[in-house]
């Protein structure tokens, strides 16, 4: 191994050991900064929407800091971040007064003005919660005061009349509108951070994937295939590796990332006159996953799914997506083994949905009845990195667990996307806490839980 400087011709130093073989990670470049000031230098594993806007604020909080995001794949956004269905989430679900209920109403709101000032496509169209019958009212009423208490503005009951005002071919007896809502280009999102993250005097190193972690005085060394970097504090965002990264850096793996991938299929042209914006169940608490659902995309088309089934790899976004660490590391978790018989009808009807378009089909016709099977056409597909405790319960919270000098992000679920530059934000202030005290323990109390020891910090937002 040699050493290689890479740096902008005047920027601070990165230092950072190079491949013999000459291999060399793209390197965005960076502004100057004055050499006098006495750098903080950051990594942020994992250029996934969280990674980033987690970067973006950093580099906000700190101005004269030294930042570096390390992503392992060609570029940035590649998994979670621009495999969904780009959908601004508006807080209607969450516990009225939680910490996520708020990052999510305060995030789209970030989220919406970062897209105008950036001129990144998104629309603010709408969503229509469907009731498809007397069973599902009373459910959707809650879903009504949740939202209110949560500070949503403008939502309306709407009777059958009314909705189909706003949705002619919607099906059930009632729906909740959310005007709040609406759709957005998210990998274009993720692009834009990048950029900025630049402007900022930061760099997004990609082909770095993490190989090793190993804690020095004062701070962290990072093992990379694109060689080693060392930093005071690291912010691990690692998405559908999370708990791996956390692992390398000494973590034990209590909970565990099941991937579960959700398929989608897409309206044909001659039909799309369906589904006019976005169009939801009402969520079933009996079962972990929210169900199928029509989204109409920021580049045209609607989409329709996703169903949830078991992937055979991390990464798997085809049925024939096959690892066998990764499956085998899902297989000998308990925690699945749980689920799986804590749900075993839901799992067993998934899978059918997964091979059988006049079954998810069916599925579809709860909240759309004119839809028909020869309206489908093959979609694309995402992977949800799904943290599960052993005992087979699915994490919903963002989770995050503080260390001297590291932060790992778990667990980010839906809404991470929609309120990722308010958990950045939020992640900011944390890292704050450790980089304030000289980069030591970190602070205890978030959202009003108690803390452990500081060795022992973990939180749920």
């Amino acid at each position: 191994m040699t050493a290689a400087n890479l740096t902008h011709p005047n920027s601070p130093e990165f230092r950072c050991v190079r491949p013999e073989n000459g291999s060399l990670a793209r390197v965005l470049p960076v502004r100057t900064i004055p050499t006098r000031v006495r750098f903080r230098q950051f990594i942020v594993i994992g250029g996934g929407i969280v990674g980033l806007a987690s970067a973006l604020k950093l580099a906000g909080r700190f101005p004269n800091s030294r930042i570096v995001v390390l992503e392992k794949e060609g570029d940035v956004g590649r998994h979670q971040s621009g495999n969904n269905s780009g959908v601004l989430h508006a807080g209607l679900y969450y516990k009225p007064g939680s910490l996520k209920a708020r990052l999510a109403v305060a995030g789209i709101q970030e989220m919406t003005a970062f897209c105008r000032d950036n001129g990144i496509a998104h629309e603010i169209c709408g969503k229509l919660v469907v009731a498809v019958d007397e069973g599902e009212l009373g459910r959707l009423r809650q879903l009504h005061e949740r939202g209110q208490q949560n500070g949503l503005r403008g939502l309306r009951m709407l009777d059958q009349k009314q909705m189909r005002e706003i949705e002619p071919h919607a099906g059930g007896i009632a729906a909740l509108h959310v005007p709040q809502e609406g759709i957005v280009d998210y990998p274009a999102v993720c692009r834009v951070m990048a950029r900025k993250i630049e402007q900022a005097g930061g760099r997004v190193v990609t082909r770095s994937r993490v190989i090793g972690m190993r804690e020095r005085s004062g701070g962290w060394t990072v093992r990379t295939t694109a060689g080693d970097w060392e930093a005071d504090y690291v912010v691990a965002c690692g998405g559908l590796h999370s708990d791996r990264l956390a692992a390398l850096a000494g973590e034990k793996r209590e909970a565990r990332i099941i991937p579960f991938r959700g398929e989608y299929f897409k309206i044909k042209p001659e039909r799309q006159f369906l589904v006019r914006h976005l169009i939801y169940p009402v969520p079933d608490p009996q079962f972990p996953f929210l169900g199928v659902h029509f989204t109409r995309l920021i580049e045209g088309g609607v989409e329709a799914g996703p169903n949830a089934v078991l992937a055979f790899a991390r990464e798997g976004y085809r049925k024939t997506g096959f690892d066998p660490r990764d499956l085998y590391d899902a297989l000998s978790f308990s925690g699945l083994w749980s689920f799986l018989n804590q749900h075993r009808r839901m799992c067993w009807e998934e899978m059918k949905r997964s091979f059988s378009p006049r079954l998810f089909c069916q599925a579809l016709q709860r909240l759309v009845p004119e839809i028909r099977v020869e309206d489908l056409a093959p979609g694309g597909a995402g992977v949800r990195a799904q943290a599960m405790s052993p005992q087979g319960e699915l994490i919903h919270d963002f989770s995050l667990v503080r260390r001297p000098r590291i932060l790992h992000v778990l667990n980010a679920p839906s809404p991470a996307a929609t309120a990722s530059l308010a958990i950045g934000g939020q992640i900011a202030d944390y890292v704050a806490d450790g980089v304030d005290a000289g980069l030591g323990n970190p602070t205890p109390s978030i959202g009003g839980m108690a803390a452990d020891p500081p060795s022992q910090i973990k939180h749920s937002l």
